[in-house]
């Protein structure tokens, strides 16, 4: 026991010496140390507020960094996204599958390349996407609708685009690429890069050109006795083709062309009517000229040579000219050449057959014109303003020829929007950005007007004979009295477009809406120089019908 107790109080002695060497040894920098300490303990009370947040603002910047990282992951993007093919279309496309094994993700296309537009399209788009995933049903949406140009235009960027591509004359690119983005290079300010690029992105099937004269439908066209020298309805055949077209009797008689003061979104070039004009008998197209006839006429004439409208024309004259009809109005048939091969799929996929034909020029309508007269033996042309509005109208004084009223309709106004409209009417006569899904369809579907006539509201827009004129209302008034078979000014630069389209608000499907070509904007992004005369290459949404005269001693 004794050597035990021993033992523990050497052990004591030990440690305390060590214990006290150590204090000895290290009681300078203790000192130091307390000092510092002292004052660090009272700077950090004085300023408490400033370090507190200084960590605040460290952990927010952390977690921001970390949030900011995973909702850029494509992973995060997919989960908010509603449409089921965006995933599946963008792994399909050169943007995930291409030579380099260089992957595009989402944020690299559908963001800005940086600074603070980043952040905040990243805010409106995420809110957007939440919002589409918690409230709206995906199965209610039209997603071809939104794949369009239309859209794509609201979440792509240039400058995105650019910072990957940023040799825009690569490698391997075409001839025909080479000239798209010299002229790109030369028109930065009104061109983007998604106009010419939109399926890079996201894979779409690309269209088969390929005519066909008799596609099969699923509608049942109605049919007429043949032309007989009586004024009736009748069916005209195209050369033996099978291709077959309807013309409606339209008797002659009086109308106010235009729309009251009070009618609802009547345009500043619809002031100064109505006036009152008289017309004379004519026919008009039951329908809007369909592909299988306007592929006809391009089967057989486009190997014909050019003519003075041809693809050496400047861009100016790549529409109607006055000098083309003789004295009599009717429109010169001799030398008619046909249209040069499109630069794309003009039908843009969506099938020909029954479907309108657009995406050609005025020019090219008034050649087709003047073609179906020389094949025909009869005097066919596009219709005047006034024939069109009046074969619209039908005898109707509305703004449409159906019942409606467009305030009620529009979706312009934040109250309709909200709380919706009844366009069941509408939609019995109408194709509009309402039911057609934004693309063309096929005539036959819905109901003619009350003389017989398709798709006179709606569908596709028609191009019209006429100068367009903002004030013509005006000069016909200044005439006095009653104006008969009017045909516009003389002279312009653009000519009356009338109708409405698939894209159309109803507002703008009124009987009295009046519109023009914007022939310049229109072939935007046609690289070609010169541009062509014959087809349109940023407009979908302009067509045509045709009229027949009655000609001097035609039987009546």
């Amino acid at each position: 026991m004794k050597a035990l107790k021993l033992i523990r109080t050497v052990v004591r002695i030990v440690f305390v010496f060590i214990g006290k060497s150590i204090a000895y040894a290290t009681w300078p920098f203790r000192k130091v140390i307390g000092f510092f300490f002292r004052i660090a303990w009272k700077i950090a009370y004085r300023f408490r507020l400033i370090l507190i947040g200084m960590f605040v603002g460290f952990v927010i910047v952390f977690a921001g960094h970390t949030g900011l990282e995973y909702s850029s992951t494509d992973d995060f993007c997919d989960a908010c996204h509603i449409h089921p093919h965006v995933t599946y279309s963008w792994k399909k496309s050169t943007h995930y599958k291409n030579e380099s094994g260089v992957v595009i993700h989402c944020i690299e296309c559908h963001l800005p390349a940086g600074g603070v537009p980043y952040f905040t399209e990243k805010a409106r788009l995420g809110i957007r996407d939440a919002y589409g995933t918690v409230f709206k049903d995906s199965e209610s949406f039209d997603w071809d609708a939104k794949s369009m140009l239309e859209h794509a235009v609201t979440y792509t960027y240039d400058n995105s685009c650019l910072r990957c591509h940023s040799d825009l004359y690569s490698l391997g690119l075409s001839p025909k690429g080479v000239e798209a983005h010299e002229y790109y290079m030369k028109n930065t300010d009104k061109l983007r890069c998604i106009n010419c690029h939109i399926t890079v992105g996201h894979f779409h099937e690309q269209p088969v050109e390929e005519v066909d004269y008799l596609a099969k439908t699923e509608v049942e066209i109605p049919t007429f006795p043949p032309e007989s020298g009586e004024f009736a309805s009748y069916t005209e055949e195209l050369l033996d083709t099978g291709v077959t077209f309807n013309m409606i009797a339209i008797p002659g008689g009086t109308f106010d062309m235009g729309s009251p003061p009070d009618e609802p979104f009547r345009g500043e070039d619809e002031s100064g009517g109505p006036v009152k004009v008289e017309l004379s008998p004519f026919w008009m197209g039951e329908v809007e000229v369909s592909w299988r006839e306007y592929d006809v006429y391009y089967g057989l004439t486009s190997d014909r040579g050019k003519d003075k409208g041809g693809e050496t024309a400047q861009a100016d004259q790549a529409s109607y000219d006055a000098s083309d009809e003789i004295d009599d109005g009717s429109a010169a048939v001799d030398a008619v050449t046909g249209p040069t091969p499109p630069y794309g799929s003009p039908d843009q996929g969506w099938g020909k057959g029954l479907r309108p034909a657009i995406t050609m020029t005025h020019h090219a309508a008034v050649k087709y014109c003047e073609w179906l007269s020389e094949v025909t033996g009869k005097k066919y042309r596009l219709p005047t303003e006034a024939e069109w509005e009046y074969a619209c109208r039908a005898g109707t004084t509305g703004p449409y020829y159906f019942e409606g009223d467009p305030k009620k309709l529009t979706n312009r106004s934040w109250k309709n929007r909200w709380f919706g409209t009844d366009t069941t009417e509408m939609e019995r006569f109408v194709w509009f950005e309402g039911n057609s899904k934004r693309k063309t369809q096929v005539p036959y579907i819905n109901e003619p007007n009350p003389w017989g006539l398709y798709n006179m509201l709606g569908n596709v827009r028609e191009f019209c004979l006429d100068w367009y004129s903002p004030d013509i209302y005006g000069t016909y008034a200044s005439r006095g009295g009653v104006v008969t078979d009017p045909r516009g000014p003389s002279s312009g630069k653009e000519h009356v477009v009338r109708g409405g389209s698939y894209t159309s608000d109803p507002a703008d499907l009124r009987s009295a809406d009046r519109d023009r070509t914007y022939h310049d904007r229109w072939l935007l992004t046609d690289p070609q120089a010169p541009k062509s005369v014959w087809w349109y290459s940023d407009t979908k949404e302009v067509g045509f019908r045709v009229v027949r005269e009655m000609e001097t001693g035609e039987m009546r």
